[in-house]
């Protein structure tokens, strides 16, 4: 009987078989590489925006306000929230807190000292002191101190040192010197004027504004305006993806606008999954052909070895026996394409993290756990399909 099996091996890897089986082999390896680097793809998609060893601290934070149209200009009342517009943004699935950010409502004259012969007429911003990114001991006022905290923008002083001050040949300052020089404010409005000193604590690269303590700003508007609460034209959210399509969605949706350059990922992460979206849809049109032939190829072994099965069966084999030994002949291959798949992605995935690690992105070096299930779950998809071809054409010539 030995013999008879030897014939039937001798068969399945020659002649038209041979050829068949090979591009069926070819075929699903290919499928198998494309998806499992489309899965492993999106978990390295999914690692550098939600990481803990890739989040940017400040890329948590938007500011939003709305967009300035012409209809809106002379009109103020438009520019700020309502009430139910800051509980419809609280809402949203993407927001994980909100803050407001109140404007001062008097007029603020700022003056460097000696010979910087700098003045400006500015404004002060207030935020809720969990969305500073400044730690200072100093970020805090008590009614009755004269020394006001002040948190600069770090492009204001850029414009200073590459703009003002170059153009007006006047001395480059540092942060170190900013900090360290104090500052002349002078609040008023249409009564009283106050000179105070403001003392420079920190700059921020989250809120492009002059800010100083939410105690102070409550107390001067109360004093010069006459009320401690403003209307919000600016809200402060912090969102765990800034790039999240819906979020850039539903600001469009209510014209309102926010840091572009934190926004401006969000057409790149569309893009990237797209790409990722028609590599996996490819690799399963080609898993499809790959078991289409596959399927085809164990029909043509059938009927070419028709009589030699026969007569097997006719020496007292075992339906089921020939079945195990069919199957004995393809299942190894499916395993060994699996395992040479997966190290080809395994090799890959080594590569791209070293090339990302180079511009301070990190991502594991060996493919996620999602890739390892998808080649299991693939080989298991492979070998049903085989099980159940092999069956159905032994079974139908008994």
């Amino acid at each position: 009987m030995q013999s008879f099996f030897d014939l039937l091996r001798k068969i399945i890897r020659t002649g038209v078989g041979k050829s068949r089986f090979f591009m069926a082999s070819v075929g699903l390896g290919i499928a198998m590489v494309l998806i499992l680097i489309a899965l492993q793809v999106n978990t390295d998609f999914n690692q550098l925006l939600y990481s803990d060893k890739n989040q940017n601290e400040t890329a948590d934070f938007l500011v939003i306000n709305k967009k300035v149209t012409n209809s809106m200009m002379g009109q103020p009342g438009k520019s700020v929230f309502s009430p139910a517009e800051i509980e419809n943004i609280r809402k949203q699935s993407f927001v994980q807190a909100t803050g407001l950010i109140t404007s001062s409502q008097f007029k603020v004259v700022a003056q460097a000292p000696g010979d910087l012969h700098f003045a400006t007429d500015m404004f002060f911003e207030a935020v809720p002191d969990s969305f500073i990114d400044v730690k200072e001991d100093d970020w805090k006022w008590n009614p009755g101190d004269r020394t006001i905290p002040i948190i600069l923008p770090n492009d204001f002083l850029n414009l200073y040192n590459f703009g003002f001050s170059l153009s007006q040949n006047l001395p480059q300052i540092s942060q170190e010197t900013v900090k360290a020089l104090p500052l002349q404010v002078v609040i008023s409005n249409n009564q009283t004027s106050d000179t105070y000193t403001g003392h420079i604590v920190g700059f921020s690269d989250r809120i492009s504004s002059f800010l100083v303590p939410a105690s102070f700003m409550d107390w001067a508007n109360q004093k010069y305006a006459g009320s401690s609460s403003a209307p919000a034209s600016r809200i402060v959210i912090k969102t765990a993806d800034p790039s999240n399509p819906a979020l850039v969605k539903f600001l469009d949706d209510n014209g309102y606008t926010a840091n572009q350059d934190k926004l401006k990922f969000s057409k790149t992460r569309v893009i990237v999954q797209t790409i990722v979206s028609v590599i996996g849809f490819f690799g399963l049109i080609l898993l499809f052909f790959a078991l289409l032939v596959f399927s085809m190829f164990i029909q043509l072994v059938i009927a070419s070895c028709r009589k030699e099965i026969q007569l097997l069966v006719t020496l007292g084999t075992a339906p089921r026996q020939l079945q195990r030994y069919l199957l004995k002949q393809f299942v190894p291959l499916y395993f060994i394409i699996g395992i040479l798949s997966l190290l080809l992605v395994t090799v890959l995935q080594y590569f791209a993290a070293g090339l990302l690690a180079k511009h301070d992105m990190v991502v594991s070096p060996l493919p996620g756990i999602g890739t390892i299930i998808g080649t299991v779950l693939i080989l298991a998809l492979v070998y049903i399909v085989n099980v159940a071809t092999v069956s159905r054409y032994i079974l139908q010539d008994q």
